[in-house]
Order: C-alpha cells, then sequence, then structure tokens
C-alpha cells in the first residue's frame, strides 16, 4: 500500500497567538459598562445631588450645612407623619405576611381544585395600578354610598366614616393596602413552598408529627430567608407609603394618615423647599437602613 503526502500545503507557522481588539479580560468590562453608566448616570449622581441639595436653602442654593436636619427634630408635622407610619407599619406587616402565608398555603394544599385558577385571581389585584386602586377604594369605602356599609347594613352595623374619622381612615388604608399586597406575598410563599423537599413531610408524617408540628418544624424554618425577605420588603413599602393615603385622604383627617412620603411630596413640590424635602429623603433612608438591619440581625439569632 503507497501512502500519498500533500507536501503543497505550507506548514502553520507556531507564531504569538492571533490579536484581537478585546482582550478577554476586558471583555466583561465592557459587557457591564451600558448598566455600570446608567446607574450613575441615573443613581449615583441624583443620590449625591440630593446629598448636597439638603445641606443647602433657597433657590440660590446657599449652603446651610445641617440646619434642615436640625429643623426636622423640632418639625411637628414629621413627627406626626412619622407617627402614622409607624401605626401603619405595626399593623399591616404582621397582618399582611400571616395573611399571605395562610393564602399560600391554600394554594399549595392539593385539595384545591383548579389551582392554576386560584393562583392568578390571588396575584391579579397586585398587578392594578396604584392609582386605579385607590380610586377604586375611595369609592367602596364612601361613608353614604359605599360597598363596605352596604355589606354592613345586613348585619345591623351602622354607617362607618372611613375616610372621615382619623382611626377608620387608618383602617381603611390598611384594608386597601392588604387587598392589593396580600396575593403578591402569598405568591413568594408559594415558590418557596414548593421548593421545599417532600420527603421532610413525609418523614414527619411518619414519625406521627401533625399539621402544626409540621408547619412549625418544617415550613417555618425552611421557609426563613424568604420571610425575612418579605418582611424587609413589607417595612420599605410602608416606610415609602405615599399612594393610598394621598388618593383615599389626602393625609386628613387632621394629618391624621399624613405619612413621611407625602410630607416630604407636599415640601418638594407644594412649597418648592427642595432642601427640607431632600433631608426628609435621607433621615427616610436611614430609617429603612436601621429597620431593615435590626430585621436581619433578629432573624439570624433566632436562627
Amino acid at each position: 500500500m503507497t501512502l500519498l503526502l500533500d507536501r503543497s500545503a505550507p506548514a502553520r507557522p507556531q507564531g504569538k497567538p492571533r490579536r484581537t481588539l478585546i482582550d478577554r479580560r476586558t471583555l466583561p468590562y465592557l459587557l457591564l459598562m451600558p448598566a455600570l453608566l446608567g446607574f450613575l448616570i441615573f443613581k449615583a449622581y441624583p443620590i449625591a445631588k440630593s446629598a448636597w441639595i439638603s445641606l443647602t436653602t433657597g433657590s440660590a442654593r446657599t449652603f446651610v450645612g445641617l440646619d434642615n436636619y436640625a429643623r426636622l427634630m423640632h418639625d411637628p408635622v414629621f413627627w406626626t407623619a412619622l407617627r402614622n407610619t409607624a401605626l401603619i407599619l405595626v399593623v399591616q406587616l404582621p397582618l399582611m405576611l400571616s395573611l399571605a402565608l395562610l393564602l399560600s398555603l391554600g394554594l399549595n394544599s392539593r385539595l384545591v381544585k383548579a389551582r392554576a385558577v386560584w393562583r392568578l385571581g390571588v396575584f391579579v389585584p397586585s398587578l392594578t395600578g396604584l392609582v386605579a386602586y385607590g380610586v377604586m377604594f375611595s369609592v367602596i369605602l364612601n361613608r353614604d354610598g359605599g360597598l363596605l356599609n352596604w355589606l354592613l347594613s345586613f348585619f345591623g352595623i351602622d354607617r362607618i366614616d372611613w375616610l372621615g374619622s382619623p382611626v377608620w381612615a387608618r383602617i381603611g388604608i390598611v384594608i386597601a393596602l392588604n387587598w392589593h399586597y396580600v396575593g403578591y406575598y402569598a405568591v413568594i410563599y408559594l415558590a418557596g413552598l414548593q421548593g421545599i423537599p417532600k420527603e421532610l413531610y413525609e418523614a414527619a408524617m411518619v414519625d406521627g408529627a401533625g399539621p402544626v408540628t409540621r408547619f412549625r418544624r418544617i415550613t417555618v424554618p425552611q421557609l426563613r430567608p424568604i420571610l425575612l425577605l418579605t418582611m424587609v420588603l413589607c417595612t420599605i413599602d410602608t416606610l415609602q407609603l405615599f399612594d393610598e393615603p394621598y388618593v383615599l385622604t389626602n393625609g386628613g383627617p387632621d394629618n391624621a394618615t399624613i405619612t413621611v412620603t407625602m410630607y416630604l411630596y407636599e415640601n418638594a413640590f407644594k412649597y418648592f423647599d427642595f432642601g427640607y424635602a431632600s433631608a426628609i429623603a435621607y433621615v427616610l433612608a436611614l430609617l429603612v437602613i436601621v429597620l431593615g438591619l435590626i430585621q436581619a440581625k433578629l432573624a439570624g439569632e433566632r436562627r
């Protein structure tokens, strides 16, 4: 047998690797550059600019140091807004997350038929626009012709001034918030429940553990990171509460439902005191950070 070799093709030279315009080490940074530029332009710069504005006053941006922050300490309206926000947070956070957890347990049960339809129905309210559902609840909570008072009349309960009484106005805002957000958090919990191994429940049932014991010993520990996440998210959303009280009560009656963000909005776009409004924004951001760290610390200690 004769082996034919093609000697006409020149051998490939063993030289340096071919150079390209983009090095492999610089490629990730180039890919991150659009996001980084967007963060610097639309996030970092406004944050730094707002910090500077909080130290100034007037349209000429006269530097006044920490005067705006000192003014906050003696502003009764700010403390009223902070107290209202704290009251709504204390009531809403445990109520909303408890309802969401119970709802997710029901949606995850095999006894429920057409679970996909129920899950969609639960999640749909969270897709409603904030202003739209605020207007809807202003009609539902109306004292004279509202749907809620009409339903209560069948039980012999007198009409409640949901939006005109300080106490009932806060309760009305909590009702609206729960209608809108419970389904959102329930879907988050549902995703966590579906990630828990079924073998854990089966082993617990073999050992004779009942539903309550399985919930306490398996479900809650497995959902602990998600519970912490939802607690932080709910806290941030409540501290930034604006749309619902603005549409339902406009902060009334007698500042009973004014929140920190509403007071910030009034100072910025009603009185055009941007320095003072920026100071309120930074105090609010500090509160969010402190509460988030406290919740993370408590969750870590319990774990």
